[in-house]
């Protein structure tokens, strides 16, 4: 009779703890989006009397009311696509072999480690990296295909660790089947096990993409500029990005570039929105051919 009521004194008091953790959980994310919500409302506030036509298709200026973010912008667009077709085929590659054809043995753990440690490597060791491996190594200077290289290195873990996991989550009786059919390893991956693991790749392609198109340390680093005043004209041309723009601006005492930085806050957020919701878009149309692929 003791032990029983102990028993629930005890499974009470965890119920109990339980309860406290999700009300401090609750609070924590609720603090989180209210300072999220205030930074957007106050960024909103000071950029939207600056946005307009003009803002988005002039260059930069030293007098603030004529600067414009399109350099910037198409500088984005270009190092996140870049970066994309660089760090997708290599990181699906790489998760690929490490899943289904790499032994189970040391090295391969070795592997896993380190991908998993480099996930968390801050961002200006890639910056490091890329100024010595491919501005000054293979002498690619301050260039589009420089900063791309560096962001590929920096979103490679995101995309291998995804890719890996979305690999793990396809039901291994798709693999047993394919198999025994008289598919080979490779026609069973390609034909079945890629395609239903496919929308769990596009989420590590939207993280890819929203983590690239924020980072502005690793590009500082490698020398990208803080004024262009012109469009880049191949992969080897210098470049800036809006994230190395609104720094400029933010960097500057005079209010009328913070209205600009502002601005141009917005202009990333849309800009990385647009890109989230079309991947988005494309993960869930294949989300609902999953069961027919089945």
């Amino acid at each position: 009779m003791k032990s029983t009521l102990s028993t629930d004194i005890l499974l009470a008091w965890k119920r109990q703890k339980e309860k406290v953790f999700l009300v401090l959980a609750a609070l924590a994310l609720l603090f989180s989006l209210i300072v999220l919500f205030t930074l957007i409302i106050d960024a909103f506030l000071d950029g939207l009397p600056r946005l307009n036509l003009k803002f988005l298709t002039s260059f930069p200026s030293r007098k603030p009311e004529e600067a414009g973010v399109l350099p910037a912008m198409v500088g984005s667009v270009y190092v996140t696509v870049l970066t994309v077709l660089f760090a997708i085929p290599l990181g699906v590659g790489s998760a690929v072999y490490l899943e289904v054809y790499a032994p189970k043995n040391r090295l391969s753990a070795a592997i896993e480690a380190s991908i998993a440690t480099l996930g968390g490597v801050p961002s200006i060791i890639y910056g490091m990296l890329g100024l010595e491996l491919f501005a000054r190594a293979l002498q690619l200077g301050r260039s589009l295909l420089t900063g791309a290289l560096t962001l590929a290195l920096l979103v490679l873990p995101i995309v291998i660790v995804s890719t890996r996991e979305s690999l793990r989550a396809v039901p291994q009786s798709l693999w047993e089947a394919a198999l025994a059919l008289g598919a080979t390893r490779w026609q069973a991956l390609k034909d079945q096990i890629l395609p239903v693991a496919f929308p769990g790749i596009l989420t590590g392609i939207i993280l890819t993409v929203s983590r690239a198109i924020g980072e502005a340390a690793p590009l500082i680093m490698i020398g990208a500029l803080t004024y262009v005043a012109f469009l880049p004209r191949s992969v080897l041309s210098p470049f800036t990005t809006l994230p190395i723009q609104i720094f400029n601006w933010v960097s500057r005492p005079q209010k009328a570039f913070h209205a600009n930085a502002a601005a141009g806050i917005i202009v990333l957020l849309a800009i990385t929105l647009s890109l989230n919701a079309l991947s988005i878009t494309l993960r869930n149309r294949l989300e609902k051919r999953m069961p027919r692929t089945l």
